[in-house]
């Protein structure tokens, strides 16, 4: 959730002015979040979101301009709010802009009253909602911007609340009014883009208006999605115009799809690159790997850690290729696993092949030259060479190097006895 919050924060500034407060498992979220270059305050004691800005007073360095004040639970704000928020209060004279939206039910949350003007002039928590106020339905979503310098000027004048002992946030409204100064509201039509997180129930729904976003973003942009309410994809996710996404497909991470593509039924792809024209049948699995034009894999493939499928070339039912490259052309049809290996273009690997990549220890790589020939149910114990356009039988086990355009035979020699299953049946 946080990540999706402090995303919309840089779209409007630059890391080092943007401040997390933690406290619950600070360390993990400090660790989550330290690639992206912002800072952070510890907030020892959870007192209230009055006292965690104010643990920040030391920690932001300029008093003066504006300040954003955001909450990690609310995963769904845009960046477009943020940026309106920001223009209004600029070109406003109030000492605060709040965002305030109106429930269909807004039992539990804080009621704003705004004149005709704009001007808030009171925010009532819902125990202190006197008869008739009940049925107020604009909220205070919590989110602010500040004029600096008034913020921390009057910031210490906050009480603890007398049931809690914390320090609210939302005090700050009647205070700068108090003191002269105006508060504002501007008001969001869409409430969804406001909803905390405060069960799992409320986490599912967020989840799911997520989703709704980014496939209506790819339908808007050219691709085709059936059945989008299944689908599962992203917000990093990229797709070309003209790719089909069938229903119950996952894309995740960094996931690049091409144009023109087709990701089947119930396929997963995670931080995956597929290029165009790509097709991907149902059920298959593909994770940090690469997939060259034209190429397709599945149904109920495999690829991972590395892989490399080259243009035109076919990965078959029931494959798994890992930190594994397949040439251009090459093919792997059927209930393969080829692991550790470098495949060159126009190789056909017959069904059942497996390379045998691990002595127990350690793990080797099997080279397989261009045009080769690799028979069904054949077993390469790597490390091993196979050479350009040779051939290997079917049913082989493979232990020593295969020069170009040799056949290579490493199994038992048949025997037949006649007669044999009679004579048992007498006995």
């Amino acid at each position: 959730m946080v990540e999706h919050v402090v995303s919309v924060a840089l779209s409007l500034t630059t890391p080092e002015r943007v401040v997390v407060v933690t406290g619950h498992q600070a360390k993990e979220v400090e660790q989550l979040l330290k690639p992206s270059g912002i800072g952070f305050v510890r907030q020892a004691e959870q007192k209230g979101t009055g006292h965690a800005l104010a643990c920040c007073r030391r920690r932001i360095a300029s008093r003066d301009g504006l300040l954003m004040v955001l909450y990690g639970d609310t995963p769904l704000l845009s960046a477009a709010t943020l940026a309106r928020l920001r223009e209004q209060h600029r070109q406003s004279r109030a000492a605060a802009t709040l965002i305030t939206t109106a429930v269909p039910d807004p039992t539990g949350y804080g009621r704003v009253l705004v004149d005709d003007a704009g001007n808030v002039e009171e925010i009532i928590e819902q125990k202190d909602l006197k008869p008739g106020q009940e049925s107020i339905r604009i909220i205070n979503s919590g989110i602010y911007c500040f004029r600096a310098g008034l913020l921390w000027k009057h910031l210490r004048e906050i009480q603890p609340n007398l049931v809690t002992g914390e320090y609210y946030l939302t005090d700050m409204a009647g205070i700068l009014r108090r003191r002269g100064h105006s508060v504002r509201a501007m008001h969001v039509q869409d409430p969804s883009e406001l909803l905390g997180i405060n069960t799992r129930a409320d986490l599912a729904e967020a989840d799911r208006l997520l989703r709704w976003r980014k496939a209506q973003d790819l339908m808007l942009s050219g691709v085709t999605i059936e059945r989008p309410e299944t689908v599962t994809i992203d917000p990093d996710v990229t797709c070309g115009q003209d790719t089909v996404i069938e229903p119950f497909a996952r894309l995740l991470g960094l996931t690049r799809v091409g144009a023109d593509c087709r990701i089947g039924a119930g396929a997963i792809l995670e931080s995956a690159v597929l290029e165009d024209r790509v097709t991907i049948a149902p059920y298959t699995l593909i994770a940090d790997s690469h997939v060259a034009p034209g190429a397709s894999a599945g149904p109920f493939a495999r690829l991972r850690m590395g892989a490399r499928v080259g243009a035109d070339a076919r990965v078959g039912n029931f494959v798994e290729l890992k930190k594994t490259t397949l040439g251009e052309g090459a093919k792997s049809q059927h209930l393969a696993y080829l692991g550790d290996s470098d495949i060159g273009a126009g190789v056909n690997i017959g069904a059942g092949a497996i390379t045998c990549n691990y002595d127990g220890q350690r793990k080797h790589e099997t080279r397989i030259g261009r045009g080769a020939f690799v028979g069904s149910n054949a077993t390469l114990v790597a490390p091993v060479e196979i050479g350009d356009g040779s051939y290997v039988a079917a049913g082989s086990v493979i232990t020593e190097a295969v020069p170009p355009e040799a056949l290579a035979l490493g199994r038992a020699r048949q025997v037949l006895k006649p007669g044999w299953v009679t004579r048992r049946r007498k006995t």
